[in-house]
């Protein structure tokens, strides 16, 4: 991880308690440096963004956003969280089931930077983490 990234946390926005405890076990086994929050609804996220403006918490390296949430839908939180000038530099990688055109589509017009389909094993999961851990951690430089 690079130094600026290591000190920032990697917020996963996810409803599915087996999705959180499957990716929350592959960064595990990954030893991932960043530590990871965990927010469980769309209307959590979108406090969490509110706290982010306000300067009352500290913004992720990295959110990991599932589109199928509760309360208010994935699209909605990238829509907000790109809206606004000081947080649209954020890293959004789409983390999510759908596979639908319109959601990949859709995802990138609002400015997310990634989109992955989750896949159904754990082992093609760890690689997913991989993936994510090599390229958005030591790859990619953050905007501070």
């Amino acid at each position: 991880m690079s130094p600026q990234a290591a000190l920032r946390p990697i917020l996963l926005i996810e409803d599915n308690p087996m999705d959180i405890d499957l990716t929350l076990r592959a960064f595990a086994k990954r030893q991932l440096a960043n530590p990871i929050e965990v927010v469980e609804d769309g209307e959590a996220a979108m406090a969490r963004i509110d706290q982010w403006e306000q300067g009352l918490a500290d913004t992720p390296s990295l959110i990991l956003l599932d589109l199928k949430l509760p309360k208010v839908d994935g699209l909605d939180v990238l829509r907000r969280l790109k809206a606004s000038l000081k947080l649209r530099v954020i890293a959004v990688v789409v983390l999510t089931t759908s596979a639908e055109d319109r959601d990949v589509q859709l995802a990138y017009e609002l400015g997310a930077n990634s989109y992955i389909v989750k896949p159904v094993s754990f082992d093609k999961f760890l690689q997913v983490a991989e993936q994510i851990e090599l390229y958005w951690g030591l790859l990619n430089q953050p905007c501070t």
